[in-house]
């Protein structure tokens, strides 16, 4: 025994095959926190460093000032007035501090055990100070420490009588701007872990609902019209989420159409191809058959081919109608008046024979924005129910009037008349309010549909109502005012 369930939507073979939206929004959070952070560990610390330089560079440049005026006292720069003038400043916060000659040649300095008295000092900033004329200053930050030198020359008289040199070695500060990177690295490493949290948070809950709309995609492309999505929010997801409910509303109305349709579309074909196929074999297997009893199916096999036949024409016709472009369409503009003449002189017959009394009563001028095929269908479809669903006896009045800018097309007959429950689905294909007797009189349920798809194409509307109670039913068509006609093509040359 076989069972039979709805089926599984079916997996999208490249839904894994890239990173997902939840993945992408993750990893974007993450790294624009990071970035903010690479900023926040780089910008302050090199901000720090450019402050510190600054201000060991206005220290520095301070006391090579104070020493070189005070060396600018003496005669000649040597060991003994260099010791005497460092004696008397009295210098604080230096590593090392070097006297030179105007030649380079150290005769003070304050680290006693490099030794470097009465040799060449090979600072690149003392050449530049004593060939410049000019104080020079550099400052690094290297091993967790600021270290910071200075030369200046000593000039007496317009002559360089020598130079100094001064080197700063502050691990105190150093150590203290090594702690705000441990801090800010510390902070970061927090700041960062919460950031990745929080984003995949954030794209879960983001991503959540876009998988609820994937989901319900999948459902509906599997044929699960009737499923609807809930999506919490006031954003565009849940604008969107009410934009898919509505559209499988829709289809789902669409579909339930389609399978009446289909449906309402057997049944009817078969009805004559059964009696086709009965009178044909009824023929066949009779032997004995008269002639005027032959020639009476033959008749009838006549009559139900071309039931059948128009049941084809007018299916032709709604399919038409349903794939034609809008701008396949014949927008007229077409009088009236005429149109509704000629459907009323070759309904004559049927009337007649209906004893049913035909009036019109026509204004000249008005309009209609279709070709003059549509509307002759229109009109010949309404009068021809009008005909066919009267009462001997009755009438059936058509009359065509201005109303406003556009035009109104009023069919009324006295004959059965439309219940009132049956007005809402009057222009269903196939549907009946009377089986029986629309067979009789040979309709196929699809006239007024037909009417109503074509009076939508152009832009009109369409509506039944009940005249007095007994006295039939009116259908009053409402066209617009047609457009402007197209521009005629210049002439060539």
């Amino acid at each position: 025994m076989s069972s039979r369930g709805r089926s599984a939507p079916r997996a999208d073979p490249g839904a894994r095959r890239w990173p997902g939206l939840r993945f992408k929004f993750a990893v974007t959070y993450v790294l624009l926190i990071a970035g903010v952070l690479l900023l926040l560990n780089t910008y302050p610390v090199l901000f720090s460093q450019e402050l510190i330089f600054t201000s060991k560079q206005d220290a520095l440049q301070s006391q090579l000032s104070l020493l070189s005026s005070g060396l600018s006292g003496l005669e000649e720069v040597d060991p003994a007035g260099a010791g005497q003038v460092m004696e008397q400043l009295s210098l604080h916060g230096l590593t090392q501090v070097i006297i030179t000659d105007a030649a380079g040649t150290v005769v003070y300095d304050t680290d006693q055990s490099a030794g470097s008295i009465g040799s060449r000092c090979d600072w690149p900033e003392l050449a530049q100070a004593l060939n410049g004329d000019r104080d020079v200053f550099h400052s690094a930050f290297r091993s967790g420490a600021f270290q910071s030198r200075a030369a200046a020359p000593v000039t007496a008289a317009g002559r360089v009588m020598g130079g100094v040199c001064l080197f700063e070695y502050d691990a105190d500060q150093g150590g203290l701007l090594l702690d705000i990177q441990r801090n800010l690295g510390t902070i970061s490493v927090v700041v960062c872990a919460l950031a990745v949290a929080v984003s995949l948070l954030l794209s879960k809950a983001i991503t959540r609902r876009i998988d609820q709309l994937l989901q319900a995609v999948r459902l509906v492309r599997e044929g699960e019209y009737s499923h609807r999505l809930k999506v919490s929010g006031h954003d565009e997801l849940r604008q969107l989420a009410d934009e898919f409910n509505q559209l499988t509303g829709r289809l789902q109305t669409t579909e339930e159409s389609r399978r009446r349709f289909v449906s309402d579309a057997s049944h009817e074909l078969k009805t004559p191809l059964a009696s086709i196929r009965l009178l044909a074999d009824s023929i066949l297997h009779s032997d004995n058959m008269d002639l005027q009893t032959a020639r009476e199916f033959i008749e009838d096999i006549g009559r139900e081919s071309e039931r059948l036949s128009r049941i084809t024409e007018k299916l032709l016709t709604l399919t038409r109608m349903d794939s034609l472009p809008e701008e396949g369409l014949d927008l007229g503009p077409t009088a009236m008046a005429p149109v509704v003449r000629k459907a009323a002189h070759m309904l004559e017959p049927l009337a007649a024979q209906s004893e049913v009394t035909l009036s019109c009563a026509l204004a000249d001028g008005c309009l209609a924005p279709c070709g003059e095929d549509d509307l002759y269908q229109i009109v010949f479809n309404l009068m021809e129910n009008a005909v066919k669903y009267n009462l001997p006896g009755g009438s059936v009045e058509v009359t065509l009037d201005s109303a406003g800018a556009g035009t109104v097309l009023k069919v009324e007959d006295t004959g059965v008349g439309v219940p009132e429950e049956d007005l809402a689905r009057i222009f269903d294909r196939f549907y009946r309010v009377d089986k029986a007797r629309s067979r009789a009189a040979g309709g196929t349920g699809l006239g007024l549909s037909i009417v109503r798809d074509a009076v939508r194409l152009h832009g009109g509307t369409v509506e039944c109502r009940r005249r007095p109670e007994g006295q039939g039913t009116c259908f009053v068509v409402t066209f617009p005012p047609p457009g402007p006609p197209d521009p005629a093509p210049e002439p060539g040359p």
